[in-house]
């Protein structure tokens, strides 16, 4: 029987994307000769995992680890909202939240070195996700995710789709409610000094250009213009609203019992300090590709004329 070599693994890997442990199966079986394992290979897997990588994954769940003052938070995507239910899907993301906890991986592609086995892929986490694109037929892949350590945690997970770490010091049950009001209020940051520059930048253009219109409409209609003074306090007025609505110690704590109370208050209250929070949700940012099926036909047929 001819020895299966490192060299060979690779170059059939190459060639077919499929994971390591099954292009080593499948060179073992075919007894070391190349075309007989690569037929195997698109037999078992088909071509799926090359073709499917270029396609988007806006889809997905969001899963968490978390153990004492140790944990973390992932988002890993699928194309569609079907295979983000799938139970080996969730079991690999699952997985993939807890490796993460344990070794602290730089980036996702350290994270998919770490080693792992599901589903008869392996041995490390990429294996398994190409193995998993492979059988399933659909893209799916490590977006982000973040390593958490040294403070008291609590998380909080709405469905898969909605994550919350909360890093805080003091009483549990408040952080947990902290999390499940992050999760439903979406702020940006733990109080208003912490709101990046950029979007205070881009409210304050945002009220400025809403002054000038204001100004506008009021010379059209043959009133005086508001005076310097006033516009500037109105546009400073609009910023301080847009940071009490996006800073978390500022909105209106979603349990309050008086619909007035703020989550500051509350914390307060419990003698409860927020260090951080980081919330992910599904596809943030991701832009999703709308498919137009008369156009796809009408370049098909136009496509058939041509030839």
């Amino acid at each position: 029987m001819a020895a299966i070599t490192a060299s060979m693994v690779a170059e059939l890997r190459a060639k077919t994307d499929a994971p390591m442990m099954e292009c080593k199966k499948a060179l073992t079986e075919a007894e070391g000769d190349m075309a007989k394992a690569e037929e195997l290979l698109r037999v078992k897997l088909g071509t799926k995992a090359g073709k499917a990588a270029s396609r988007v994954t806006a889809e997905g769940v969001i899963a968490a680890s978390i153990e004492g003052q140790r944990g973390a938070m992932i988002e890993v995507n699928s194309e569609t909202d079907f295979v983000s239910k799938n139970d080996s899907f969730i079991a690999m993301a699952n997985a993939a939240a807890k490796l993460v906890a344990e070794h602290k991986p730089a980036d996702v592609d350290a994270l998919g070195q770490l080693a792992y086995e599901q589903d008869g892929f392996g041995p490390t986490l990429e294996d398994v996700r190409k193995g998993l694109i492979g059988k399933i037929g659909e893209n799916m892949s490590f977006r982000r995710f973040k390593h958490f350590e040294g403070t008291q945690l609590a998380h909080y997970l709405h469905g898969t789709r909605i994550g919350v770490v909360v890093q805080y010091e003091g009483d549990a049950t408040a952080a947990k409610d902290v999390a499940m009001h992050v999760a439903a209020m979406k702020p940006v940051s733990v109080t208003s000094a912490d709101v990046p520059a950029e979007l205070i930048a881009k409210e304050r253009a945002v009220a400025e250009g809403k002054a000038d219109e204001a100004n506008k409409e009021l010379i059209a209609a043959g009133k005086p213009a508001q005076s310097a003074e006033i516009t500037a306090k109105r546009i400073d007025g609009a910023v301080q609203k847009y940071l009490k609505e996006v800073s978390l110690s500022d909105q209106v704590f979603v349990k309050a019992a008086d619909g007035k109370q703020t989550v500051g208050q509350m914390l307060k209250d419990k003698a409860t300090r927020v260090l951080g929070f980081t919330l992910y949700v599904v596809g943030e940012g991701i832009e999703k590709k709308t498919d137009d099926f008369a156009a796809e036909v009408a370049a098909q047929v136009a496509a058939a004329k041509a030839g």
